[in-house]
C-alpha cells in the first residue's frame, strides 16, 4: 500500500470508494434475490429443495432438511476435545457480557393515580444465519444465538450451508449446540432467509433474522425487511487502525491484514500522524504477507480498499475516524482511552497494542456481528436488546386524566382529529 496524504479531497474519495462496496450497489444480485425469495414464498419447501440443489448441489427433503440428532452426536464425535473446551471457554465470555446488557421491565407511580411503564418481552422466535459454504464459521454460531438466549427467547433456529461434502460443519454444529440452538437447518444464501422470512412446511417462519452472510443474504435480508425484523444489512468486513508515533508497527501491520485476509473487498486502512510509523507498517506488511496462506486475498483488498493514510493532526485523524465510522476500530496512540472518548462512530473499539481485533472475534465477549460500511453511525453491535420488544404501559384513574382532559382535547382539535378529542370528552359529560 503506498503512503497518502490525507486531504479533504482524499477523504472524501475514500469515503466515495468505500460506499460502492455497499448492498445498495447491487443491481444484479438483486434481481436474482427477488425471485428466489418470490419461489420460496409462493413453492415453500419445493423452491427451497431445488434451490439447495441448483446452489449447494445436495438433494434434500422434509426428512433430510433439519439436522438430527445422530447428525450432532457426529459432529462433536469429530471435533477434538480441544477445540470443544476453547468453544466452552468462549461461550462464558460471551454470556458474562451479554447478561450485563439484559434489560427488565420498569413501572412508576407517584401516587397521583398514574401509572406508566415499560414492559420488556423477548421475541418468540429468532432465525440465525450463520455462513458455511467454503468455511466453518462456529464463532458467528455464538455470536449469533448467546444474546437471544440471554434476551429469554424461547426458540432459536439456524439456517447454514452445507460444506462441500454435502454436510454441515461438525464445529458449526457443535457451536450451535452448545450455544443453545433448538433447530438447525441445512440450507444458506437467499433462499434460506425467505424461509425464514415468510415460513415453509419445513423452516418455521421467525419474528427476526440476524446473522452475516455474502451479498446474496445480506440483499434477502433488506429485501424482507418489513415481513421480518433484521439486525442489519452486513457488508464486507473492515478494519481501521488509529496510531501515532508510539505504536508498534509489527503489530500494526499484523492487525491490518487479519481483516484484508477476509475477502478482496475488505477494508483496511491506517490512519496516523506519523510518517516513520506508516513507513515502518508498509515495510511491516511487505515482510509479514510472506508467511500468510491468503497473501493474494490480502494483496487484493489492499489494491482495492486499502490505504496508509498520512494525517496533519491527530485531530484530523479522528474526524477522518468520525466520518468513515469503521466496523472494527484499533487505537495504538499514547493515551487511547483519552481518544476513545472522542470517537462517535465505531462498531467496536479495540484499546492499546494487546487488544487485537481477533480478541473480539472469538473471545473477549463483545459481540463481532457489527456495523459496516459507515452504518456505525446509526447501528450498533448484535446484542441483548436485538431480541426484545419494549411495550409502552399507560394507566390514568379518572382523576388524573379529568385534570388533563381539556388539554388533550385541544391538542387533537389543533389536528382536526375531533374523534381522538370525542374519545377523552365523552368520558366528563
Amino acid at each position: 500500500m503506498e503512503i497518502i496524504a490525507l486531504t479533504k479531497e482524499q477523504e472524501e474519495d475514500i469515503l466515495r470508494r468505500l460506499l460502492k462496496r455497499s448492498p445498495e450497489n447491487y443491481e444484479a444480485q438483486e434481481k436474482t434475490v427477488s425471485e428466489i425469495i418470490n419461489k420460496v414464498r409462493e413453492e415453500g419447501d419445493q423452491a427451497v429443495f431445488e434451490l439447495e440443489k441448483k446452489f449447494d448441489h445436495i438433494d434434500l427433503t422434509e426428512d433430510t432438511i433439519e439436522v438430527s440428532k445422530e447428525e450432532i452426536d457426529e459432529a462433536y464425535a469429530g471435533v477434538d476435545e480441544k477445540h470443544l473446551a476453547v468453544i466452552r471457554k468462549a461461550l462464558v465470555n460471551i454470556r458474562s457480557y451479554h447478561e450485563m446488557q439484559r434489560q427488565e421491565s420498569w413501572f412508576h407511580s407517584n401516587g397521583d393515580g398514574i401509572l406508566l411503564g415499560q414492559k420488556v418481552t423477548p421475541l418468540d422466535r429468532v432465525g440465525a444465519y450463520v455462513p458455511g459454504g467454503k468455511a466453518a464459521y462456529p464463532s458467528s454460531v455464538l455470536m449469533n444465538i448467546v444474546p437471544a438466549k440471554v434476551a429469554g427467547v424461547p426458540e432459536i433456529i439456524v439456517t447454514t450451508p452445507v460444506g462441500p461434502e454435502g454436510k454441515v460443519y461438525a464445529s458449526t454444529l457443535v457451536a450451535a449446540r452448545e450455544a443453545g440452538a433448538d433447530r438447525i437447518f441445512k440450507c444458506g444464501g437467499a433462499q434460506a432467509v425467505a424461509a425464514m422470512a415468510f415460513g415453509t412446511k419445513s423452516i418455521p417462519r421467525v419474528d427476526k433474522i440476524v446473522g452475516p452472510g455474502n451479498i446474496y443474504v445480506a440483499l434477502a435480508k433488506k429485501a424482507v425487511f418489513g415481513h421480518v425484523g433484521i439486525d442489519s444489512v452486513a457488508g464486507p468486513s473492515e478494519i481501521l487502525v488509529l496510531a501515532d508515533e508510539t505504536a508498534n508497527p509489527k503489530f500494526v501491520a499484523a492487525d491490518l491484514m487479519s481483516q484484508a485476509e477476509h475477502d478482496e473487498i475488505a477494508s483496511a486502512i491506517l490512519v496516523t500522524d506519523s510518517r516513520a510509523l506508516a513507513e515502518a507498517v508498509q515495510k511491516e506488511i511487505n515482510r509479514q504477507i510472506e508467511t500468510l496462506s491468503r497473501k493474494e486475498i490480502i494483496e487484493k483488498s489492499f489494491e482495492n480498499f486499502g490505504f496508509l493514510l498520512l494525517s496533519e493532526s491527530m485531530d484530523r485523524a479522528i474526524e477522518t475516524v468520525n466520518r468513515i465510522a469503521p466496523e472494527h476500530l484499533e487505537i495504538h496512540t499514547r493515551e487511547p482511552y483519552e481518544i476513545m472518548t472522542r470517537i462517535r462512530n465505531a462498531g467496536a473499539i479495540f484499546l492499546g497494542p494487546y487488544s487485537s481485533e481477533p480478541l473480539g472475534d472469538y473471545f473477549a465477549g463483545p459481540n463481532h456481528i457489527l456495523p459496516t460500511n459507515g452504518t456505525a453511525r446509526f447501528f450498533s453491535a448484535l446484542g441483548v436488546d436485538a431480541f426484545i420488544k419494549r411495550t409502552s404501559i399507560i394507566s390514568y384513574d379518572r382523576a388524573s386524566l379529568e385534570k388533563v382532559h381539556e388539554d388533550i382535547e385541544a391538542f387533537a382539535e389543533w389536528e382536526s382529529l375531533t374523534a381522538h378529542a370525542n374519545s377523552v370528552r365523552v368520558r366528563f359529560e
